[in-house]
């Protein structure tokens, strides 16, 4: 009964945020199209420099996945709609989005991380001690190194080659994600309700393209 209350209390909650969208606000886009002059590049020490891992190739990003690493916009955000478009280009592997990335740049920070990693998109990883109300909900469970909040839905993802889409809404510390426009997750009372936005190297070749936040 309290798993089934909780789920409904999250369907309610990713309703109210979609629609608090505000249809004439401003899409802004984080990435130019042209060079990653919007974001700030980190990896972890050893192997290739953040400039090899993370280029720019006819409008699109390009990130190796190894070192592990991240890039993260040069502004903090509260209130938005994400917008966020990947592929694998070349076999199904591993990334993330990360959400109200704190600052501080390590391996793993403080952040919501949305997951990317094939077959998982939609997942909510508990990055560097941050938290969400539907896994501070389970009374007695050992906290793991990487927390998962699991998605709601069968994988909507598309095969290997093709374009996907994330939108995520975030209001008030509460995230609600869709992938490839299918309701997939919703995340309650997030510990941080402000922070930089991130794409991860996690792994093999990822790209993104059309990354825009809109406020709400």
């Amino acid at each position: 009964m309290k798993k089934s209350f909780l789920s409904f209390a999250a369907v309610v909650c990713a309703a109210l945020i979609v629609c608090t969208a505000d249809a004439g606000a401003q899409v802004v886009k984080l990435f130019n199209g042209k060079d990653l002059s919007n974001w700030n590049l980190f990896v972890d020490k050893g192997g290739a420099s953040a400039q090899e891992v993370y280029t720019v190739k006819d409008g699109v990003i390009h990130v190796k996945g190894t070192p592990f690493g991240y890039m993260y916009t040069k502004e903090k955000y509260s209130n938005f709609i994400l917008d966020v478009e990947w592929r694998y280009p070349v076999e199904a592997t591993n990334s993330g989005i990360f959400l109200f990335v704190q600052d501080g740049e390590k391996l793993w920070p403080n952040a919501i991380e949305c997951q990317l990693h094939a077959g998982d998109a939609g997942d909510f990883v508990l990055l560097g001690g941050s938290d969400l109300f539907e896994f501070m909900s389970r009374p007695g469970t050992v906290r793991p190194a990487f927390p998962v909040v699991k998605k709601t839905n069968e994988s909507s993802e598309k095969p290997v080659g093709e374009w996907n889409r994330a939108k995520i809404y975030c209001k008030d510390g509460n995230i609600t994600v869709f992938i490839n426009g299918v309701y997939q997750n919703s995340g309650t009372r997030s510990m941080h309700k402000t922070g930089y936005i991130a794409l991860q190297s996690e792994g093999k070749d990822i790209q993104f393209r059309n990354v825009t936040v809109t406020p709400l």
